[in-house]
């Protein structure tokens, strides 16, 4: 089943939804780059190293997750079901904006549901956190790959 999925991903619709939502999960990952201060003040505070993994992660991450929605779509066409993987992509934007996002907004959240520390003082910018949704996305990538291996398309 596999390479009849990657295979898939050579069609116009899969090329333009990859390129659709890498677009939509890049803006994502710069919005809440952005709302945590931005790129001069990550500059300032920490150098330009720090911007460049940055930048390079969100690009690595929006690619990572357009091409898992591809997989996810590929299997969906050809089996009508979905696979059990493909809410890691959306657990991982969650994890971001819950733990990356605008500070005020994630202090505010947490402060409803009766979680009170504070995330104000992440360390360097948040990049433990993006490397813990890119950890998330590639074991939800592994998991997809492992369903799609795996599952058997229903013979009439």
């Amino acid at each position: 089943m596999l390479p009849l999925v990657y295979q898939m991903q050579l069609k116009k619709k899969f090329v333009f939804s990859f390129v659709l939502y890498s677009g939509l999960f890049l803006f994502i990952y710069f919005l809440l780059d952005n709302l945590n201060g931005g790129f001069s003040k990550m500059k300032a505070d920490y150098g330009i190293y720090l911007v460049i993994i940055n930048i390079s992660l969100n690009v690595v991450m929006s690619l990572f997750s357009a091409h898992m929605f591809n997989l996810s779509s590929a299997l969906v066409s050809l089996t009508k079901k979905e696979g059990k993987g493909t809410f890691m992509t959306m657990f991982s934007v969650l994890f971001g904006v819950l733990t990356y996002g605008c500070t005020s907004c994630v202090i505010a959240f947490f402060a409803v549901i009766g979680i009170t520390f504070s995330v104000a003082v992440l360390p360097l910018a948040g990049l433990p956190y993006k490397l813990v949704s890119l950890a998330l996305l590639i074991i939800g990538y592994f998991w997809l790959l492992k369903e799609i291996k795996t599952t058997q398309c229903k013979i009439k």
